[in-house]
Order: C-alpha cells, then structure tokens, then sequence
C-alpha cells in the first residue's frame, strides 16, 4: 500500500488491495514521509475500513487527537473481547470504546470518580461482557498506568454489549438494562418471591429478555403464528398470563410498543419456569 495523506507521525490513509479507502495506524508510520511513499509493512499495527464517510472523519478527528498508546490499548481490549466472545462486534467500538476509556482516564487524573448506576445489573445480566472489563482494567494499568475503578468495567462491559447489537447509541443499551430489571422486579412482586439467580430457568429466562429488549427497542415484533396454542398456553399457565399481563401495560406504558400473544406466550412459559422454585 501506498501513503495517500499523512494525519500524523502514527496514522496514514492509503488504499487497500480492493481500492477501498482505509486509515493505517503504527508507531511512527506517517514520521516524515510523503503522499506516493510505500507503507512500512512491519510497522502497521492496525487497518481501519472507512466505507462509511461519517465514520471515517468521527476517526480521523478521533485518532488524531489521542495518544497512540490510548489507541493501542482499546485495540487490545477488543481484539480480546472479539476472541473470548467469538463473536463480531460493529466497528464504532474503536471511536466509543477508545474516547470512553480516553475520557475515564483523565477522569480519574482530576480525582473525579463516576458511579455506574446499573453496575449490579450489568454484573448479573451481561456477566462474560463485564468480565472482559475486568480484564480491560487490567490491561489499561498494565500498559497506561492508571488504575480505573470497577464502575469503569461496567462501563466497558457497556461497549461491547453495544457493539454485538450494531448500535452506536450506549443509551438504548442502558434503556435495555433497565428494563430487563423492570420485568424481573413484576414477576418478583407479582408472586411475591425472589428468584433463584443460579437455577438455569433464570439463565434463560435473562437470556430471553434480552432478545425481547432488543426487539422492543428495534421495533421487531415475534409475529403470531398459531393463536390456538397461545389459548391452550394461557388457559394452562393462568397465573404467569396474569404476571405477563403486567409486563405487557409496562411495555406500552414505557416504550409504547404492543405485545404480540406469541411474545406473551413465550413471556408465561419463561414465567412460570423461574417461579417454580422446585424444578
């Protein structure tokens, strides 16, 4: 590849081998050279894709301001996180992830401390994504020398929930969170019970609300496929309907979104399983 504009002595644009027009990051790469000169192979540390024009400056402007360490070290948090997961996460983690880690740094060197109010939650409901951010905060006081706090893991735990579902908006993905806490706490006091955290109808039953906020939030509907099992369902599981009832007024009453009887289904079923506190 050759160097199509020097940003700064770390990071050059260029074009890859499929003519598309990428960001190349590394130690000293763009030090003194000019537009026409070939990239230094063994220096390149990371190739950014900038199809989307209004991603591309957000990085740009992003990666030209902060340090290259900073940048350096959120790019080992989410190759990491990208392995432990296996999964694919959206690229605006590089711009979120590193102005968030960025931000809480210099937070931390003003003595200034943020609490994370949904820290419990994001513990118990996205517990592999903030035991990345535990590793995280490892990896940030291993290589930058600043100790963030555990609220700082949540934080990080945020980002990366935020980048499996495509979002660039970390407000939906707190709005999620709450409201997974919202229907626990119906069904808690609906039966009038705490429920078994470690009983495996609790793991589904989280993992189930989880696509359900994510579909509330996306404005994806389960669409009704047999009504006559959704009867036999509600006749069978009368006091879980009931509870689902309650979660369903939650949900227009907050998101103004219309449950479907396929959703409540799935709702009761889920219900009645985590309230059964001898299965």
């Amino acid at each position: 590849m050759k160097i199509e504009k020097v940003i700064n002595n770390n990071l050059v644009q260029s074009f890859d081998n499929n003519n598309k027009e990428v960001l190349v990051m590394g130690c000293g790469l763009g030090f003194k050279k000019k537009p026409g000169e070939i990239i230094d192979k063994d220096k390149v540390e990371k190739i950014y894709s900038l199809e989307d024009k209004n991603y591309s400056n957000k990085l740009i402007e992003l990666l030209s301001d902060i340090p290259l360490e900073v940048i350096q070290t959120t790019n080992e948090i989410v190759s990491y996180a990208r392995y432990s997961l296996g999964k694919k996460l959206n690229d605006n983690i590089y711009i979120l992830l590193t102005d968030h880690i960025s931000f809480a740094m210099e937070r931390v060197n003003k003595g200034l401390q943020f609490k994370n109010a949904l820290l419990w939650e994001i513990k118990r409901f996205y517990n592999h994504e903030f035991l990345i951010g535990k590793e995280a905060l490892q990896i940030i006081e291993k290589r930058l020398h600043v100790d963030l706090p555990e609220d700082e893991a949540a934080n990080i735990a945020l980002h990366i929930v935020n980048a499996q579902l495509n979002s660039s908006n970390i407000d939906d993905t707190m709005s999620m969170t709450n409201m997974i806490q919202n229907i626990l706490n119906i069904v808690k006091f609906h039966y009038k019970l705490e429920l078994d955290e470690y009983s495996l109808h609790y793991e589904r039953f989280i993992t189930h609300l989880k696509f359900f906020s994510q579909r509330i939030f996306r404005g994806n509907e389960i669409e009704d496929e047999d009504t006559s099992l959704s009867k036999i369902m509600r006749e069978k599981y009368k006091e879980a309907y009931k509870c689902a009832e309650k979660i369903k007024k939650y949900v227009k009453s907050e998101f103004n979104s219309e449950l479907t009887d396929e959703e409540m289904m799935y709702l009761a079923v889920h219900i009645n399983r985590v309230t059964k506190q001898t299965e």
